[in-house]
């Protein structure tokens, strides 16, 4: 089983000038914590849209990299955006999706992946060729650099423990956060 917060620093530590994009919970409270940039983009009360925000940005963006950190059950909200991914095949594109197996900011209510289904292959089914289940912390680390030095789009499924994240939060106001993200891009707003 992964760490949440160790793969999250893992990851930030490899940045550069990637795009972030954490999805509501845990995602953008360990980014955050790991690394906190101008170029993440803290999601907040849209469960379920981080990884279209990522694909528009990708899309929008095709000269640089942009990563969506995501939840098993944010992902489950809204599973149609995976097939939109595959379809639209951006290859600067990394979808990482932490599964815990539960809403857990909620009072950990089981998800369906804690039951039958496997995101990896709900990927894999939607057309994402690279679609990956890792269960370790170096197997999630393997995944993350081949995807990071290569082209997408990625889908990378870690297993993760059930830790909740600690404090501080990043900052909850959506305007400074999309202000932010903006000036970093260098586009008006």
């Amino acid at each position: 089983m992964i760490n949440r917060f160790e793969a999250t620093q893992y990851l930030a530590a490899k940045l550069t000038d990637e795009l972030v994009v954490a999805s509501l919970g845990n995602a953008k409270y360990d980014l955050f914590n790991a690394r906190d940039r101008p170029r993440n983009f803290y999601m907040w009360n849209s469960m379920g849209m981080a990884c279209s925000f990522a694909l528009g940005l990708a899309m929008a963006r095709p000269g640089e990299k942009v990563i969506v950190l995501d939840g098993d059950g944010a992902l489950l909200m809204n599973l149609g955006s995976l097939a939109t991914e595959a379809v639209r095949g951006p290859k600067n594109l990394i979808h990482i999706v932490w599964d815990n197996r539960a809403y857990e900011l909620t009072g950990k209510q089981p998800t369906a992946t804690a039951y039958k289904t496997d995101l990896a292959k709900v990927a894999e089914g939607a057309g994402l060729d690279q679609s990956e289940r890792v269960e370790s912390l170096p197997a999630f680390q393997q995944a993350f650099d081949r995807a990071l030095r290569g082209d997408g789009p990625w889908f990378i499924l870690a297993l993760i423990d059930q830790e909740r994240a600690k404090p501080p939060r990043p900052p909850k106001s959506p305007t400074f956060i999309k202000h932010r993200f903006m000036t970093d891009l260098g586009v008006q707003h």
